[in-house]
Parts: C-alpha cells; structure tokens; sequence
C-alpha cells in the first residue's frame, strides 16, 4: 500500500497594507512568513509605508500565530528607482541604512524585496540598466546581510525577494549564473502567475502548470522552477507562487464552438472582475481601465462557482489537461476567467515538492475562500532532498522548511510526467556558434539523442534548460521532445519563449 508523507512547507503570505480590513478572518497559524506589503523608496534612498497600517499591533498579532514578519519594499509600481538608487553612492547607503532602522524600529524578521524585474523595465516608467542592474543588486545584497549581520548577529534577520520567472536579465537574457545571490538570500519566491492575459491577442491560462506547445506565452510554472535552478538556485530556497485570483478578458468569438480550447480570440476590453474591482489608474500607463480580476473567494462567495469545480449557469467551467487550471466562458457576455482552484493547486504542490523546492508563496492572504486554497498547499508531499547551502534561520521563530531528507513511496507526480512532449515549430536554424539566435521561442537539442539539455532562444541569446532526469532531447521532424533514454516518450519539464508584458493591478505581481 502507498502512504503519501506530507512535510510542513514554508508558506509565504503577502498582507496587502491597503486591503488589512479584508485580513480579519485570516488564519496566520497557516502561515510561516508574513510580508507587509509595500515600502515606497525614494530616489534619495528612503522609503514610506502605508501609515494607515499599525505596525507594532499587526506584528503582534501575526507573531502571536508563530509566523514570522517581513516588510517588502517595491512591488510593481514602487520598484521605479531602485535601479538609480543603487547607482549612487549615498542613496544606496542610505536605502541598505534606513531597511535595517526599519527592521530594527518595528521589530520585524527581516526584508522581502520586490524589484522583480533587474535588467528590464517591468512597469514602463521603471528606470533600468540592462548592464548594471543585476550586478548592483548583488552588491547591495551582499551589503545588506553584512549590515544585518552587525546589528543584528549573523543569520538573525532574513533576506527573501520576489523574482520574475526567468533570472535576473544582463544586457537583455538571463542570467545564467545565480548562484551567489543564494549566498546572501534565504528565499527567492518566483511570481509563477501573471503568465497570459489581456494584452495578448489570444485568451490563455494565468498561471499555467505547464504550457501548451506553441499555444500562449511559452513560460510556465514548471519552466520557472527549471530556469532557476538551471542557473544555480538551490530547490531549497525557492518557492513555488501561488496565485489565489484569476483575470478576465472578452473574447471576440463564441468559445463553445470550439468547445476545451482555451486559446481563442479576445478583444481588448478588460470587463469588470468580481465585487472588488474598480477603475483604477496604473502610474505608469496612460490609460485607466478595470483589472478584471476575479479573487477566488468571489468567485465562490458571488456564486459564479457553486463548489470548487462546479460552475453556475450561465458559465461554462472546462479543465485543460495540458496545463492543469481550469477555466469558465459566459457565452452571453464573451467573459473568459483563467484562474487557479484547489485542483490546479494540487497539481502545483505536489510538483513543487517533487522538485524539491521548500514550499509556497501566496497572493494574497485576503483572496481566499474557506482555506480551500490554503488547505490544499499544506497538503504538502515530502520532498526526498535538502538544502545544502548552508543557510540557516536563527531568527527565533519556529521555521518548517519542509527540506528534511524525507521519503515518500507515492509517485508523487505520475500525472504529470506522462503530459505530451514538448514540441517547437521549428529547430536549430536560427542559432549561431557566438551564442545568438534569431527567432525568439525557437528550440534545439544541445547533443541530440545524448543529452538531456537543450537550447531556448529568448531576446536573440541562447538559454540552456533541460528535460527531466533519466531522458534525453532529441529532434525529429522540426520538433524537439524528451524522450526516456530507453525510447519511451516522457514529459518535458518547461521551456520559454517571448515575454508578455503584462500589467497588473496589485502591486505585488
């Protein structure tokens, strides 16, 4: 008989300051790590949080649950200077002296930082140095662990951010070397949401597990795990995001017709999402508009889902296998939903941990119904590896990291690994021996039939990712798959292709 073990995953939590009437009804013992969401900086290195936030009562009533509080500073309409800031001398000083006061003053256990996008504009008002970004941002990490480390004793205060789901970008790729922000940082919590929406011209999954071959942005959850621990993150310290909201759209064409095809024609038209909704003006673009995003709990509590996998007249709610989410189609308004219920959770978390990775991120504490989602995450599967990287959290709160060296006799994720093989249009023509390449979101096997590597092109560079342990890539009629060596096919683990550039209405994406 199978026995599934579950471990305690860190669980990551951000509490949006200007939501903390919605937080009443939030269970904090679920979570290890709360982050108060979001510090403002400014060009002279200071930075402002939400004063209508008590901070010594919040603490206290989080840390009374056992979690852990961090500030997190940036998000994606407060990360525009960063990028100046640590160019000059005195506000980079500044910004690392005013964190520590910060932690310091509200007795707090460390900083969440948010500038997710080094390299790359993100917002479009966003300063940036596709040279210097991410370089700077090592330094000044470096810095900050020894500043905390002084005031506070070594490993007494954490270092977590909030990254992108490729690595920080230099000269326009990706990095492929991490490895020493892992030095400096305790956990790296990947935005593995925000994948497709309404600024593509074809409807498509929020937050897919996997993606669909040339179908949609070709990022997923799966490739984000791949390209970070492609460049040298431990599993150990990363976690899995977890969106606890979906995104809207209007489609331009009956999606019945085509009944279980997600990737249909949409309009620019942003419909209004659930109850909350509301026009908004985002700072750096010129026109205002709703976000169209459906919090999970209204999905339930407004009653256009019954139970977690049942749909209310008239919308339609239809499971897409390729990328594990669901998703509902109102064939009288054209309203498409792209979201994540306890299912596609599931499907996430026991891939995650299969993976090794130490557990999960949430936005937002406030968007849940009933636990569902949050249940679901802590059915967390034990994972068989650890984290060797010497990082330890002294802190002094009880901290769960799920990376014992566990075993499970369950396959933990057996439906997953018999997903169709991945595929590209077409291989090999565009790379050149200097590295570049030509055709963004074009493949080639890096030692066909030899290797389980093989190469993505993203913004003329080449990217190395690979299959999964035990296949190898090999090409054949303009496709590439991931086959076992013994020639049964198997599953690829995640692939990449052209960035969307996706506009959010929470700050925290």
């Amino acid at each position: 008989m199978s026995t599934l073990v579950l471990s305690d995953p860190v669980v990551v939590g951000y509490y949006a300051s200007w939501k903390q009437q919605q937080t009443v009804g939030v269970d904090f013992s679920k979570y290890t790590h709360i982050n108060l969401a979001f510090g403002i900086p400014n060009a002279d290195g200071t930075f402002v949080f939400d004063e209508t936030l008590a901070i010594p009562e919040t603490v206290s009533t989080i840390r009374a649950k056992g979690a852990k509080v961090l500030v997190a500073i940036g998000g994606w309409s407060g990360s525009s200077l960063i990028s100046t800031i640590l160019k000059d001398e005195t506000a980079n000083a500044n910004f690392m002296t005013n964190i520590v006061n910060y932690v310091k003053a509200n007795d707090l256990d460390g900083v969440d930082l948010d500038w997710e996008y080094p390299g790359k504009a993100g917002a479009k008002c966003n300063k940036f140095d596709e040279a210097n970004d991410t370089p700077n941002y090592l330094i000044f990490l470096q810095g900050l662990k020894a500043a905390f480390a002084k005031e506070f004793g070594e490993g007494k205060k954490l270092i977590t951010m909030a990254v992108y789901i490729m690595p920080f970008y230099i000269n326009g790729v990706p990095s492929t070397d991490v490895s020493e922000f892992a030095k400096v940082v305790d956990y790296a919590h990947l935005m593995q949401y925000d994948i497709n929406g309404a600024w593509l011209k074809n409807t498509g999954p929020n937050a897919p597990l996997n993606f669909a071959p040339g179908l949609g942005t070709q990022f997923s959850f799966a490739s984000a795990i791949d390209a970070w621990t492609g460049a040298g993150w431990p599993a150990g310290q990363l976690t899995a995001g977890m969106a606890f909201y979906g995104r809207a759209t209007t489609t331009s064409v009956d999606m019945t017709l085509d009944a279980g095809n997600m990737y249909q024609a949409q309009t620019d038209i942003i419909p209004q999402g659930d109850s909350e909704d509301a026009q908004w003006a985002d700072v750096c673009d010129e026109k205002d508009g709703m976000s169209g995003q459906w919090q999970y709990k209204h999905l339930r509590d407004q009653g256009v889902l019954t139970d977690p996998s049942t749909a209310a007249a008239p919308m339609i709610r239809t499971w897409d296998n390729a990328t594990m989410t669901p998703w509902l189609f109102n064939p009288e308004t054209k309203m498409f939903i792209s979201y994540d219920d306890p299912e596609s959770i599931q499907a996430k978390v026991e891939y995650a941990a299969s993976k090794g990775l130490a557990g999960a991120m949430v936005w937002s504490i406030y968007m849940d119904y009933e636990n569902e989602l949050l249940d679901t995450i802590h059915k967390w599967p034990a994972s068989g590896s650890t984290d060797n990287t010497g990082n330890t959290d002294n802190t002094g709160n009880t901290d769960n990291t799920g990376d014992t060296n566990e075993s499970s006799d369950t396959n933990e994720s057996s439906d997953i690994s018999e997903e169709d093989n991945i595929k590209a249009a077409s291989v090999g023509g565009s790379f050149n021996s200097d590295g570049s390449c030509s055709t963004d979101g074009e493949m080639t096997c890096k030692d066909n039939g030899n290797s389980n590597a093989y190469y993505v092109c993203v913004y003329g560079g080449k990217v190395e990712m690979s299959c999964g342990p035990g296949t190898v890539c090999t090409e054949s009629d303009g496709s590439i798959f991931c086959n076992w060596a013994d020639g049964e096919d198997g599953a690829a683990e995640g692939g990449i292709d052209s960035e969307s550039d996706s506009t959010s209405s929470e700050p925290a994406k």
